[in-house]
């Protein structure tokens, strides 16, 4: 049996179905969402194949823990788009572990500075977003004057 063929069994019946739950673990995918829609709480035993992908480590955090998901925070700094609304609406706040992903996108950089930070970025992301000369620079410098 599949993960993705456990998960359906386990969504039809409406319940959790234990046995189940190591052939489930094995995907990210149908882990986040045995947790959200069965389990309607954590997946312990699938946590750490959940962490090892951005996608399902966001929604994990937002939709199931409600909060941050540590485990699933190297897998999320690795993308500016997971990065910047993991800091926007879990972290609630300056997040240095996505700083790096986010500074190399210059229209998250910019959200990141107005939506988060308020203000003027770390130099790195500041100097970068400079850099790109685009519509998001244009936009920054007028949020920091």
């Amino acid at each position: 049996m599949t993960p993705q063929e456990a998960y359906e069994k386990a969504l039809k019946l409406g319940k959790r179905i234990p046995k189940l739950e190591p052939v489930i673990s094995q995907d990210a995918f149908y882990s986040y969402h045995y947790a959200m829609n069965v389990i309607k709480g954590r997946f312990i035993l699938a946590e750490p194949d959940i962490s090892k992908d951005a996608y399902c480590s966001y929604e994990y955090a937002i939709e199931v823990i409600k909060g941050r998901f540590v485990l699933g925070e190297p897998a999320i700094s690795k993308e500016a788009y997971y990065s910047y609304f993991y800091a926007l609406h879990v972290i609630k706040g300056k997040w240095e572990l996505g700083e790096p992903a986010i500074g190399k996108d210059a229209c998250y950089s910019y959200c990141y500075a107005q939506d988060v930070i308020k203000g003027r970025l770390p130099d790195f992301m500041h100097n970068a977003l400079l850099l790109s000369n685009n519509e998001s620079a244009k936009k920054y410098v007028e949020l920091i004057k």
